[in-house]
């Protein structure tokens, strides 16, 4: 006979024996269907009105557990999944990072087509596309908002989170011809945005979106603004830590007070050097209120689910808070909120152990701020020793080789000072977003390969090591062409010749430096814009080129109508000179070098002599064409020629 035969066979006499099938359904974890068999078996039994009926009130009641159990384990994965998020992104190293990992949680999450995140400018009085994940259509990429324009503008304006079924057919945001053509071209239907916010200030807005029409629930809008709101924290963390260090001035002030106590307050001494010691050796929350619970004698946990208002109070009044039998401290930083440390079971708390706690949570704070911000304190702490180098003031070459090591630089060995640009100037609006593009992406490399950087001049200036067998130009070229594609757009790179010693004087990298910007004029005024090239490839034409120089109307006057003669009939005239004055003005030389007979070496030399005049020869003519041929052959170089 069958299990299920058997659930339904006997008739229940009790409210418990008509709960047993369906508590045994439960425990199974069986589809929703399955809770209508039990009952579908007594009345093809034959069973009583009254049995019938206790088995749909059990089936009721049995559906409605189920389906809070459900609910309770999908809130249970997205309160995992966004801790996971939030332990994922304090390993992150750049602020641009984080906002990409937070967008692709979020899109995972959800199981949205697309998510993107654009931030405020207030210059611009408008939002912009910062981060998209999922999508494919450039125009919608680079997007921007006027404010209350499209749902994105309404909610950067209102500060609430604002969703649609179907963007076209929503009449309650401004439509305008970008954005629409912008959303048309991804084709999006449903999206749903929520705002970042600090304190009262919207800085930006995070996305879902949809190709199809959707209904998102009310618990996967409270989830995106959960990652909205580490989004916030992460570009928040410069502000953050000049908090921080206020914190820990705070912490040591209260060390020296703690010092001079009786014996109940050396106690509170004692928490404080554990607390100190968990921040300098990087311990995590639980360590804190491990140590707070040993000092205290009390149990102290880390939660992120406090009762919101006590946390709320506590926070505004920047000390622990009673609730019931437990006190309740804030870790906070700013108006970031990051849970409670809570203490437990204790309601009668004397004065000096809620400082204790409060102490601990403060420091709490500061242990979730650490990680977030050591990526800006590495890259502060490059620029500032490269900016040091570069200003060339008499430093003691101990201190700076010690700076160096601290940051895995090795200031002995032979580097190469390379000055990096835009090559096409952007527009003055974009010209700041721009810049820190190119800044952030030569921080990057200048990390990964061990170098330095900084910002400077309107541009970048990076400290490379020059690997055994490389070249200074091939070094310009890689990083030309990395920067190029980290930042989308084209990048011109000069290079400095090798320096073998960064700290013989004072003035070694700024003479390399400037080498390398005399470098990075010379490729514009010979149109290699985007391109890489060292001084060693200019040779003396470098300090010709350095400054507003009209190379390309010196290189017409001179030698433009020989040019342009080669270019109409397919002749060799060009070669035929450079051979020429390679060979010192001799034709039979000459014939020998590109393997003609001598009269075919003359009767180029004549056409020549038409072409450029018969004082062509003369010394004065000749030095002017033979540096007009230079400079052609360095404004296009080719693979077969390359630099001379």
């Amino acid at each position: 006979m069958s299990r299920d035969h058997v659930e339904g066979a006997a008739a229940p006499t009790t409210a418990h024996d008509a709960d047993a099938p369906f508590l045994e359904l439960l425990a199974r974890g069986a589809a929703a269907e399955a809770y209508d068999r039990p009952v579908l078996l007594a009345r093809a039994e034959g069973g009583s009105g009254e049995r019938i009926a206790a088995l749909e009130h059990a089936k009721g009641v049995a559906l409605r557990v189920r389906a809070e159990l459900e609910g309770r384990r999908r809130r249970e994965a997205e309160l995992s999944a966004l801790f996971e998020t939030a332990h994922d992104l304090a390993g992150l190293r750049d602020v641009d990072a984080v906002l990409r990992a937070i967008v692709q949680r979020a899109r995972s999450l959800l199981g949205t087509d697309v998510a993107y995140l654009s931030l405020n400018d207030p210059a611009r009085g408008d939002t912009y596309m910062r981060v998209t994940e999922g999508s494919v259509a450039a125009r919608f990429q680079q997007l921007r908002l006027g404010m209350g324009e499209g749902l994105g503008g309404l909610v950067a304006q209102t500060a609430r989170p604002y969703v649609t079924d179907d963007y076209f057919q929503d009449e309650r945001f401004r439509h305008t011809t970008a954005i629409d053509t912008g959303v048309r071209d991804e084709g999006l239907v449903a999206i749903l945005g929520v705002p970042l916010t600090l304190g009262p200030n919207v800085i930006g807005v995070l996305f879902a979106a949809d190709r199809r029409a959707r209904v998102f629930e009310r618990e996967q809008i409270a989830l995106l603004g959960s990652f909205a709101a580490l989004a916030a924290a992460a570009i928040d963390t410069a502000n953050l830590l000049t908090e921080t260090r206020s914190a820990l001035a705070g912490l040591e002030h209260a060390n020296e007070i703690i010092r001079d106590r009786s014996a109940v307050i050396e106690r509170a001494s004692d928490v404080h050097d554990r607390l100190a010691e968990l921040v300098l050796r990087g311990g995590g929350v639980h360590d804190v209120a491990a140590a707070v619970s040993q000092v205290l004698d009390k149990t102290v946990e880390f939660s992120e689910t406090a009762e919101s208002g006590a946390l709320e109070a506590s926070r505004a009044e920047g000390h622990a808070v009673r609730h019931r039998d437990d006190w309740i401290a804030a870790v906070a930083a700013g108006e970031e909120l990051f849970g409670a440390l809570v203490l437990r079971g204790h309601p009668g708390l004397d004065p000096v152990d809620q400082r204790t706690l409060e102490r601990a949570a403060m420091v709490t704070s500061l242990l979730l701020l650490a990680r977030r911000s050591a990526a800006e304190a590495e890259q502060r702490v490059r620029g500032e020793l490269l900016d040091d180098l570069l200003e060339a003031r008499d430093r003691d070459p101990r201190l700076l080789r010690e700076r160096a090591e601290r940051l895995h630089a090795d200031l002995d060995a032979t580097h190469v000072v390379l000055a990096a640009r835009l090559a096409a100037a952007p527009d003055a609006d974009q010209e700041a977003t721009a810049r820190r593009r190119l800044w952030s992406a030569a921080f990057h490399l200048a990390a990964t390969r061990q170098g330095l950087a900084a910002a400077r001049d309107g541009g970048t200036v990076l400290l490379l090591p020059l690997e055994s067998g490389d070249t200074a130009t091939e070094l310009a070229r890689r990083t030309a062409r990395h920067l190029g594609a980290a930042v989308h757009e084209a990048v011109t790179v000069g290079a400095s010749a090798p320096v073998r010693d960064l700290t013989a004087g004072p003035h070694a990298v700024v003479a390399a430096y400037e080498e390398g910007r005399r470098c990075l004029d010379a490729l514009g005024l010979l149109g290699r814009s985007g391109d890489g090239a060292a001084a060693e490839d200019f040779g003396f034409l470098g300090l010709l080129l350095a400054g507003d120089r009209d190379v390309r109307g010196f290189v017409d006057r001179t030698i433009g109508r020989v040019v342009a003669y080669d270019e109409r009939r397919g002749t060799d005239l060009l070669r035929t000179l450079d051979a020429y004055f390679a060979a010192g003005m001799s034709p039979a030389r000459t014939k020998n070098e590109l393997h003609v007979h001598v009269n075919t070496v003359a009767q180029r030399l004549e056409r020549v002599g038409r072409l450029l005049g018969e004082d062509w020869q003369s010394p004065a003519r000749a030095l002017e064409i033979q540096l007009a041929l230079r400079l052609h052959r360095l404004a296009a170089p080719t693979a077969d020629a390359g630099l001379r």
